[in-house]
Formats: structure tokens, sequence, C-alpha cells
């Protein structure tokens, strides 16, 4: 999509993502690498009672997810940034992730008008429907003019 395509309002989802426990793992390994997203045995006496995924890693899945509509595939310019950024609900072994979009706001660039912003909304649920993180995102579009 390009800029004209993403009105304020517009809403879509993806398709969705299960994540294993090796997929847990190995992105904490690497990434974030702290007990309760390494070792299931210590994830089982933290807090959380069991191996939770990093929030990088589910909002990257999200983000994956959005990527993977092809929505903003011929369109995207980048991104300046993200705001609002909380994790609401952990992610366990075993959960399935989707993510929902919204534009919140469309704004072509008066000083380059190859291109607009628009402010969106991202939402991401797991399989019961709850709430498991949001984050808002700024998408950097070209526009057909």
């Amino acid at each position: 999509m390009y800029f004209e395509d993403m009105p304020v309002g517009l809403t879509y989802g993806t398709a969705s993502r299960t994540l294993s426990a090796e997929e847990i793992i190995a992105f904490a390994e690497q990434w974030d690498p702290q007990p309760f997203h390494t070792d299931p045995e210590a994830a089982k006496q933290s807090h959380f009672g069991g191996l939770v995924a990093s929030g990088f890693q589910t909002i990257l899945v999200a983000f994956n997810l959005i990527l993977a509509t092809g929505s903003i595939r011929e369109g995207s310019m980048g991104s300046p940034g993200w705001t609002n950024l909380r994790w609401i609900k952990p992610v366990y072994a075993g959960d399935t992730l989707r993510a929902q979009v919204e534009v919140l706001s469309a704004k072509r660039s008066q000083s380059k008008p190859d291109r607009g912003f628009c402010e969106i909304r991202n939402t991401v649920y797991n399989q019961k429907d709850e709430l498991v993180c949001e984050f808002t995102s700024t998408w950097m579009l070209k526009t057909r003019t």
C-alpha cells in the first residue's frame, strides 16, 4: 500500500504464529538472556510460573506478521520511530500471537511530497484474544504522485 491507501480509521489483522519453547529460548539466549526466558525450570520458579518470551521477541513477531500481510511492501520508506510501547501480559511458550493494525493519523509531508506519514496503533493478542502488547509506530510511505 501507498500513503493514499492508508486512510485514518483503516484497520486490518494479520495471520497468527505460535511460539515454541525452543524459539523462545534461542531468541533469549542471543538477545535477552534472563532465566525466565532461557531456563524452563527457573521460569517455573519465577513470578511468571513458566517460560515466557522476551517482550522484544513479542514485538518482532508482531512486526513480522504485519510485514507478511504485504500491506506496506511497495510503499514502505521505513519508520522514524515507535512510541507508547507496553507489554501487558506475558507470552508463554505455546501461545499463538496475531496483530491488529489501525491507522490513527495520516499526513502528507509538506517538504517532501513523495511521502506521507501514518501513525499506526499496533495491538498484539494471544489465542484467548487477550491483549499482550501494544505500541504506536509511524510509517513513512511513498505517495503515488
